[in-house]
């Protein structure tokens, strides 16, 4: 990983100060920046979905892939030190192609984070996955294009295993603490992740259902990946808004119509997180604290 230097008095300078950015403190001997502030739980916010924490603590974290995409804010939730970050800034300053994955997975590193929550606004592919229902993904596929997707350009070549993309220890406390709140349920399902900011055309949509992809997204690659190569879990929850385009019937969607459905059911996602973060337990069970292990030859 790639090295930066820091101010000896671990304090930003010139328009970063002027910028209110918090402190910087030391790098690890493998280049991880660490700061004061801890947190064991990173909670990503998607489209619609802003805030999590009650009077949150807001703090800069500053990355050598530069600033993430806004304040984190820091807070507890059942007992547990948990981080919020909003995907796209909170006035959705940037779209999916324009996010800076790589700072956003490296702040949260820096925190302290173990696990990470990614909910996501998603369309589906098919039929029975039906809007306003949530999918806790097994699988991905990438179709996006000239997004950074990795802190290891060299020149050590590192090779990370991403088979099973989603921790196989969060992925059942997500699935029964939605069901817990009565939410309809996939327990699996595949997401496809298509570049943006464009929706799909009706042909690529159509072709995404006949593999039997359930899910069409925008940002959970590579926000997923990033953080298996930090050795953080993650767990995705998609919450359906809408039939896409390849449907038989079904009308082209819009962004504010994703937007309306998404903030209507705000509560309902921040419930369903609530129900998780408690559930967590303190011991990681699962290999994703362990991915770097023989990715490098």
């Amino acid at each position: 990983m790639r090295r930066r230097a820091v101010n000896t008095h671990g304090r930003p300078t010139g328009a970063r100060r002027r910028a209110g950015i918090s402190p910087r403190a030391s790098y690890l001997s493998d280049g991880m920046e660490t700061t004061k502030e801890r947190a064991e739980i990173g909670v990503y916010g998607g489209s619609g979905f802003y805030s999590l924490i009650e009077n949150p603590r807001e703090v800069w974290i500053e990355t050598p892939y530069g600033m993430p995409s806004d304040k984190i804010a820091l807070g507890e939730i059942a007992g547990k030190k948990v981080a919020f970050l909003p995907r796209h800034g909170k006035d959705h300053r940037y779209p999916p192609q324009s996010i800076n994955y790589r700072a956003n997975a490296w702040a949260m590193k820096a925190l302290g984070v173990t696990r990470i929550i990614g909910p996501t606004a998603c369309g589906s592919l098919q039929p029975e996955v039906k809007p306003g229902s949530m999918v806790v993904a097994d699988q991905i596929v990438d179709r996006t294009s000239g997004r950074k997707d990795t802190f290891y350009d060299g020149p050590v070549t590192t090779h990370v295993s991403f088979a099973d993309p989603y921790c196989a220890q969060l992925r059942p406390i997500a699935v029964d603490a939605l069901r817990s709140l009565d939410i309809d349920t996939h327990d699996h399902g595949t997401i496809v992740v298509i570049q943006g900011p464009r929706f799909s055309t009706r042909a690529e949509s159509k072709w995404f259902a006949s593999h039997g992809w359930e899910v069409i997204n925008m940002t959970n690659y590579p926000e997923s990946y990033l953080a298996r190569e930090l050795e953080m879990c993650y767990v995705n929850i998609s919450l359906i808004t809408d039939y896409d385009v390849g449907l038989e019937g079904i009308e082209p969607v819009s962004h504010a119509e994703v937007m309306k459905v998404f903030a209507s059911n705000n509560e309902r996602v921040k419930n369903g997180i609530f129900k998780i973060i408690a559930a967590i337990p303190a011991e990681r069970t699962c290999t994703c604290g362990s991915a770097l292990a023989g990715a490098r030859g």
